[in-house]
C-alpha cells in the first residue's frame, strides 16, 4: 500500500529546493517565514556567517495582538521585523517562504514588511 506524503514532509522537499537557488548575504540577507498552527516567525538571516541579523515573532514581549495564528498576527510580525531591519541599516532582502503558498499568514507578512521598509 502507498501512502501519501503529509503535507510538512511536501513543504520541507519544496523548501529545500528553493533553498538551494536562494541565499542570504550581509548585505542582502534572506526573510525566512516558518508558521504554524500558534505562531509565525520570521527571521533576517546572513547564511555566509550563519547569523540571524533580526527577528520577531507572535511570541515577543512587545506583541500586542490577542490571536497569535491569524493574518492580524501575521501582519504584525512582518512590521515588526521591517523596523527591526531599518533600524539595522537593512533595507533589500530576498524573501524565503519556507515552502509555503505565498496566500494568506505568508503574503500577509510580506506585505506588511513591504509596507515598513523592506525591499524584495
Amino acid at each position: 500500500m502507498i501512502t501519501k506524503p503529509d503535507k510538512n514532509s511536501t513543504r520541507k522537499k519544496r523548501h529545500a529546493r528553493v533553498r538551494s537557488k536562494l541565499s542570504g548575504t550581509e548585505s542582502r540577507p534572506r526573510l525566512n517565514v516558518f508558521r504554524s498552527s500558534k505562531h509565525i516567525y520570521a527571521q533576517l538571516i546572513d547564511d555566509l556567517n550563519g547569523v540571524t541579523l533580526a527577528s520577531a515573532s507572535s511570541l515577543d514581549k512587545d506583541f500586542d495582538v490577542e490571536a497569535t495564528g491569524n493574518v492580524e498576527a501575521a501582519q504584525k510580525v512582518g512590521e515588526l521585523v521591517a523596523k527591526r531591519a531599518v533600524e539595522k541599516g537593512l533595507k533589500s532582502v530576498v524573501f524565503d517562504r519556507g515552502g509555503y503558498l505565498y496566500h494568506g499568514r505568508v503574503k500577509a507578512l510580506a506585505d506588511a514588511a513591504r509596507e515598513n521598509g523592506l525591499e524584495f
